[in-house]
């Protein structure tokens, strides 16, 4: 059987500093290959080469990945600073609106790291810049030195709400996570619901009010070791089987037609 696909953003890179490319970490197609059991499509994230309209009709479900340029604050009304640092205007122009048009039909979509401000920002949340500079906040931000195991280590802890889909997914209202990012939500959107936060009160985990398929998104690296991880485990399998559900109701509407 041919698995069902999931769309994996990619992000702008440049090869040996000089060549421009699209590119997505090994570990992203490993944990929807391996553990979603899906189908991993590489996208490139520039509305000149795909459209939302193309990208929902040959894809089941979509990763939104992490990526070192953050959204532009136009985005979501806040003016540029030094702060902000790097953009990628293209990605922002081709994910805000699939994200959009995703939560609306039900597709499935899973954001992680920018993904998951990617899905807040879609939904009218703010960002703030640079958390670590707020009153009584941590320093999310990757630690500059040491090995890949070291830097994707786990250090914060995430507090799940009560009987929320988080909490029912992953069996426990405190997990420890690889959270990894500068940036975070300020304001969340009026349908954005904030299911998991930090000690320090940054968001972590959330999802969509009233969306008719799979939002879980969070702020930390479940790709990491996804397939070995008891936390990261659990949410690419619930990630895959909605995808799983919604190819199965697609393709019968496809026999019907």
């Amino acid at each position: 059987m041919v698995r069902p696909i999931v769309g994996v953003i990619c992000n702008h890179y440049m090869i040996n500093d000089e060549y421009p490319s699209h590119a997505s970490g090994v570990i992203n197609g490993e944990a929807i290959s391996q553990v979603a059991q899906c189908l991993p499509m590489l996208i490139p994230a520039d509305p000149r080469q795909v459209s939302v309209q193309e990208l929902q009709a040959c894809c089941d479900g979509f990763l939104f990945t992490g990526g070192r340029p953050n959204i532009h604050p136009d985005e979501y009304g806040h003016a540029e600073t030094p702060a902000h640092g790097s953009f990628d205007r293209a990605r922002d122009a081709l994910v805000l609106p699939l994200i959009r048009a995703c939560i609306a039909s039900g597709q499935p979509i899973f954001g992680i790291c920018r993904g998951f401000q990617e899905v807040a920002v879609a939904m009218g949340s703010t960002l703030h810049p640079e958390i670590r500079d707020l009153p009584g906040r941590m320093n999310h931000r990757m630690p500059p030195e040491g090995s890949l195991d070291e830097k994707f280590a786990h250090r914060h802890s995430v507090k799940l709400t009560s009987n929320g889909p988080f909490h029912r997914l992953l069996g426990a209202r405190e997990v420890l996570t690889n959270t990894l990012h500068g940036q975070g939500i300020d304001q969340a959107g009026p349908r954005v619901v904030i299911d998991g936060v930090a000690k320090d009160g940054t968001p972590e985990a959330l999802y969509i009010k009233d969306a008719p398929g799979f939002t879980l998104s969070v702020q930390w690296h479940p790709e990491w070791h996804a397939a070995q991880d008891d936390v990261s485990r659990p949410l690419f399998q619930a990630f895959g089987q909605a995808v799983y559900h919604w190819a199965g109701r697609s393709l019968q509407v496809e026999r019907a037609g």
